[in-house]
């Protein structure tokens, strides 16, 4: 599971009850601890580990940056210092997320301790100057579990968001000539989103995999590993070179500082070493390095935020829209050579031949049914936006290399999303609900959430814990 460190910065305000808010601001932490939240807490800077005047949020400000947080969190713990929860969010650059507990009945001579309620409304106001983006959990109590939801959907927006702004992606060779579909802007994707592409030739990755295949070990490693998790439908030689390749990929991956990988996998790479990357490509999305086809990086970097979404706990997989379903109105196929992960199969996979191909090295399984998301990040023209929405795994055909048949709410209106772009036939799925995750993030990083069933309105009420 991917780890988010968050800032905790409990503030109050003067005129309302500071003991207080002290204790609820180590109420709040206590809870925190208990769910087992990485956060870097603010005691040593004042006696009551508050934000609540100028001196105390610099040296905030200074802790947090020598920490290293990904995210910061303001319980409002009476009622709140807008303007230094505002300063210190505008200086960090991190998702911001707010909060306060739910205020309590008024006392019987009609005063108030917290007003906690009004600083939220206050200092999303004044966020809204700064031109600080945020999010927020409803005011709750802190043993409801909108609480919790709410703090673990953050740490996984939090993890999308240092994913984004940090992507360096392994690309190897030009992309195949007939696929202008999958060209992108290098240095619009550098210039806008700091997303960094490592391209290296064709003669690198095979020089790499002589190399592993002289080591050996690591190569008889996952030929091992290969035989105990899939059936084998190909000779020696092929299934020595599938491990070969794996483990190139993967040294090029460390050797580069990348997170994912763009292969250009037909069709010089055939004529070099024999076989279809597709295996190779499974074992590395398996390890969580996400590993797409045809030379995609905007699929690379789609696949690198649906992991970021399920915090590294769930496995995605790089597909083709291909075909209507042929009995359900609204079921699609997806599907591609054989690139998904072990995990995501319903049966144990197969290596095999490819459907379209006549070199070995494909693998044929079946994924598991069930909800999943679909995602896609694509642009043109300057403008970059993410296609999101949730799908079900149906039954349907026999197919080859790996493949899922999905019903939408409606094929149609999805259809022309996708024709009418800026996308293309690919897409990232994943069994998980990542939309309301990745629709959140999507304010952070400067995209637009592109939702290709009418479903925003439910999506802003699952954030603000209505469901």
């Amino acid at each position: 599971m991917d780890r988010i460190k968050i800032g905790f910065a409990p503030t109050r305000r003067s005129i309302f009850s500071a003991p207080d808010a002290v204790k609820y601001r180590g109420l709040t932490a206590r809870k925190l601890e208990e769910l087992g939240i990485d956060f870097v807490d603010i005691t040593d800077i004042n006696e009551e580990g508050l934000l609540y005047d100028e001196e105390g949020r610099i040296r905030i400000s200074e802790k947090f940056k020598r920490e290293k947080i990904d995210g910061l969190f303001f319980p409002h713990c009476n009622f709140g210092t807008e303007f230094e929860c505002a300063r210190l969010a505008k200086e960090l650059n991190v998702p911001v997320l707010l909060w306060g507990p739910l205020d309590e009945r008024p006392e019987p001579d009609g005063t108030r301790l917290r007003d906690t309620q009004c600083g939220l409304f206050a200092t999303g106001k004044v966020l809204r100057r700064f031109r600080v983006p945020f999010t927020y959990v409803t005011n709750c109590r802190l043993d409801d579990p909108v609480f919790e939801r709410g703090i673990r959907d953050f740490l996984a927006v939090c993890n999308v968001v240092k994913k984004f702004r940090n992507m360096r992606i392994l690309q190897i060779s030009t992309r195949p000539y007939e696929f202008w579909s999958t060209m992108c802007n290098e240095g619009e994707l550098l210039e806008k989103f700091n997303i960094q592409l490592t391209p290296i030739p064709m003669p690198e990755l095979t020089d790499q995999i002589k190399a592993a295949k002289k080591e050996g070990t690591e190569v008889a490693r996952v030929i091992e590993y290969c035989r105990e998790n899939m059936i084998i439908r190909i000779n020696e030689a092929a299934l020595e070179n599938v491990a070969a390749l794996k483990v190139a990929m993967n040294t090029l991956v460390k050797k580069y500082g990348c997170q994912a990988i763009a292969i250009q996998c037909w069709n010089q790479l055939q004529s070099e070493i024999g076989i279809m990357p597709c295996a190779a490509n499974a074992l590395l999305n398996e390890e969580g390095v996400p590993t797409v086809c045809e030379t995609d990086i905007h699929g690379a970097v789609t696949a690198l935020m649906v992991e970021a979404a399920a915090m590294g706990e769930t496995r995605s997989f790089f597909a083709d829209w291909t075909i209507r379903h042929p009995d359900n109105p609204n079921g699609e196929l997806l599907q591609h050579c054989g690139p998904w992960p072990i995990s995501v199969a319903m049966v144990k996979p197969q290596i095999t031949y490819p459907l379209a191909f006549k070199h070995p090295g494909s693998i044929t399984a079946e994924a598991k049914h069930g909800p999943v998301s679909l995602v896609r990040f694509d642009g043109d023209n300057g403008e970059y936006s993410l296609l999101l929405g949730n799908a079900k795994g149906v039954d349907g055909p026999k197919g080859m290399g790996t493949y899922l048949w999905v019903e939408v709410d409606n094929i149609k209106r999805l259809e022309a999303k996708i024709v009418e772009g800026p996308y293309i036939h690919h897409c990232v799925g994943i069994h998980k609900n990542v939309v309301p995750v990745l629709y959140e993030a999507c304010k952070y990083i400067g995209i637009t959430p592109d939702l290709y069933d009418p479903i925003e309105e439910d999506v802003k009420a699952y954030l603000r814990g209505e469901n």
